[in-house]
């Protein structure tokens, strides 16, 4: 378990990073409210987690630690919403269309509520 924890902790910190740098270099010169840094983080989240779910299918490639710390670790370091969009795309290639459609939708809606009821709850105290 501890092997497995220290896996996680290494691949979050060096996402956490990763995530700082790419946002950061993204942003450079950029004169917009548009969050460039935030969606090149998040698209590229998404191709690596691709990346490496496609390795993994190919066989035993990499070991157990080493998926954890890929995918867990470092996508979950860089973005969530790699994770969000690989478990989307599990659900489809299942056939869970409605499922799929729902647990985006959901997840987009509560996830905005949430993050305003958040604010509007600190700005009251």
């Amino acid at each position: 378990m501890i092997k497995t924890l220290v896996a996680i902790g290494l691949g979050s910190f060096v996402g956490g990073v990763l995530r700082y740098l790419v946002g950061k270099v993204a942003n450079e010169g950029w004169q917009h409210s548009f969050p460039l840094g935030t969606f090149v983080v998040n698209v590229l989240g998404c191709l690596a987690i691709g990346v490496f779910y496609a390795l993994f299918e190919r066989g035993n490639l990499l070991s157990a630690h080493l998926r954890l710390f890929l995918t867990v670790g470092l996508c979950g370091g860089f973005t969530t919403f790699s994770t969000f969009a690989n478990e989307s795309l599990l659900l489809l290639r299942g056939g869970e269309f409605a499922l799929a459609a729902f647990y985006v939708v959901l997840s987009l809606v509560a996830g905005l509520a949430a993050l305003y009821a958040g604010y509007v709850v600190v700005k009251m105290l």
